[in-house]
């Protein structure tokens, strides 16, 4: 955990270093003011020297204000030194994710990457600001005013001596009941916001079937789950306090005790009776404090593992050691599956999604994919832009096997348009422009005309500088998909992919983008997955999947002659068309 926070405190050291220094001269001055009132007691009041008294006087003024300036320096210096801290360590496991291939996500799972990215740091940074004042003020009051109690009694010191090593094994003790409880709490953090996450991001599905009861009871679960988990470990925390309460009366009433006894046989003064139990109660009260930092300090390790997870995970899919540094072929769009299989390591399941899957798309070419849910169409495609890597076989873009190409350079050659249509926050224009930064007004507009969507977001009054809401909800899914189709269409891939992405646009409209294909992006790869065969008709080649093989191949014409699987897709639909 220290090689984290030292790793991540880049540009807020001297910050970090300031602000113990500023504590430490805070905790001497506060030291020196019992020692001046013992003085003032002891020697001023009874000899009667009010020119004394007030030069003590204005000497413990002026120490209060001194120590009141190191301490808000302190805490200065710390809130931006852990505030810094926090910011770097965001934004580190945020680049992180940023590597991470979709089956690292599924891994992980976004809610909990979230919780990490937020609650843990949080509790990271809370550390670091309690570490650079609570955790250097408390053992420096703690020794320092030990040393001073010693020195001006050691009867008396025997005492603390002896209080003080209890104190420290009942937190110790603590801390060891407490660790892996903060591990299960910032589990149970992950689950409500899981849940939280997918009724918000489901939350028309769920009003559509009404299930906001089961909904609320889902919820009600994981936040119980949550609470008993809080509660665990609030109720050790809270046991900590009568036990260093009791200790610090113990030992202030044993020390009242023998104190009194020496001042009665002249052993021992009032005014260093009075300075001893100023002490006491700094020295029990840095034990108190250390304890709850020591607390804090378990939490923040539990937490630190888990973001270290994250930070340490080698991402699944990356760029090869001996990826191509020499120029990579010409984009035609040729591409070719050998002999593929595929499994979903995360799933645990030694089944593949994919086996032994071998084909060839030639450049320029219509190519379809279609088949009964589950058959694996979605994870096929996944594997060309090395969302997720290949279990076995090879597939090669243009000659060379995606594995050789800059991640950067494959991606940058492929269109997509992914099952799941999303759009950002921002404007119509913003979010064509993912596809191509640098693109023209001319290439937007004619980009949208391709996908059909020009004539609706010119009957929006802003135009391309209508506003988006996140995930485009203020677009039917039908616009949404049109959008999302220019949006890859700017781009001008070798490959354009199309993963259902028509489902929710009219079959008039669905033969106007594909014409648009055929005119505008001739020399692109279309690769489309669909469902329905007026979609996929026109292709130059359909591939029809099941279970986790190719199960037939060819055209229209073909496959109703020899595939009675694609004869059955064609029949259902015929039938749903007559009804």
């Amino acid at each position: 955990m220290i090689r984290l926070f030292l790793t991540h405190l880049e540009g807020y050291k001297r910050e970090a270093v300031l602000a113990p220094f500023f504590i430490t001269l805070e905790v001497i001055s506060e030291l020196l003011l019992p020692l001046i009132m013992a003085e003032i007691v002891d020697n001023a009041i009874p000899s009667g020297n009010t020119t004394y008294i007030f030069q003590m006087g204005a000497a413990m003024v002026v120490l209060s204000l001194f120590a009141m300036f190191c301490g808000v320096s302190s805490a200065k210096y710390a809130a931006f030194a852990s505030q810094g801290f926090g910011g770097n360590l965001r934004q580190c496991l945020f680049d992180k994710v940023q590597e991470f291939s979709f089956a690292d996500i599924d891994r992980f799972s976004s809610a909990s990457l979230i919780t990490r990215m937020t609650n843990d740091v949080n509790a990271m940074t809370m550390m670091l600001a309690m570490g650079l004042r609570m955790l250097v003020r408390s053992p420096v009051m703690l020794i320092a005013s030990l040393a001073i109690c010693i020195r001006l009694n050691f009867r008396l010191s025997l005492i603390l001596l002896i209080i003080i090593p209890i104190m420290v094994i009942l937190v110790l003790l603590l801390m060891k009941m407490c660790n892996r409880l903060f591990e299960v709490l910032q589990q149970k953090i992950d689950g409500v916001n899981s849940t939280v996450q997918e009724n918000l991001v489901a939350i028309r599905v769920v009003k559509a079937f009404v299930r906001e009861n089961h909904e609320r009871r889902k919820f009600d679960h994981a936040n119980d789950e949550l609470l008993q988990a809080g509660l665990r470990v609030g109720l050790r925390i809270i046991a900590m306090m009568p036990i260093m309460t009791i200790c610090l009366n113990v030992a202030t009433v044993s020390i009242l005790y023998v104190g009194c006894l020496m001042i009665s046989d002249g052993s021992f003064l009032m005014g260093d009776l009075q300075a001893f139990i100023n002490y006491i109660a700094q020295i029990l009260m840095s034990v108190m404090m250390v304890s709850m930092s020591l607390l804090q300090l378990s939490r923040a390790q539990a937490c630190a593992r888990r973001i270290n997870e994250v930070l340490h995970t080698e991402p699944s899919v990356q760029d090869h050691p001996n990826v191509q540094e020499t120029a990579l072929p010409a984009p035609a769009g040729k591409v070719e599956f050998r002999d593929v299989s595929f499994r979903y390591v995360a799933t645990g399941t030694g089944d593949d999604v994919l086996s032994h899957i071998s084909f060839t798309v030639q450049p320029g070419s219509f190519t379809a994919i279609v088949g009964g849910t589950g058959t694996g169409k979605s994870s096929l495609v996944n594997l060309i832009p090395r969302f997720y890597d290949v279990t076995g076989g090879q597939i090669l873009l243009d000659g060379v096997d995606v594995r050789d190409y800059p991640l950067e350079d494959l991606r940058g050659r492929i269109g997509m348009v992914l099952q799941t249509n999303v759009l950002f926050s921002g404007t119509i224009r913003d979010n064509l422009k993912w596809g191509d930064p640098n693109a023209s007004e001319e290439a937007i507009v004619q980009a949208a005309k391709d996908a059909q969507a020009y004539d609706f977001i010119m009957s929006f009054p802003d135009g391309f500088d209508t506003w988006l809401e996140q995930g485009g909800v203020n677009v039917s899914g039908g616009q949404k998909q049109r959008l999302c189709i220019a949006r890859a269409m700017l781009r001008k891939p070798a490959v354009l992919i199309l993963d259902d992405s028509t489902s929710a646009v009219d079959s008039a409209t669905e033969a106007a983008i594909r014409e648009s294909f055929a005119n505008n992006l001739k020399d692109t790869t279309v690769i489309i997955i669909a469902q329905r065969i007026s979609s996929v008709r026109y292709a130059d080649e359909i591939l029809v999947l099941d279970d986790d093989h190719i199960a037939a191949r060819g055209t229209h014409d073909e496959l109703m002659k020899t595939s009675p699987i694609y004869q059955e897709i064609y029949q259902s639909q015929q039938e749903g068309v007559q009804d």
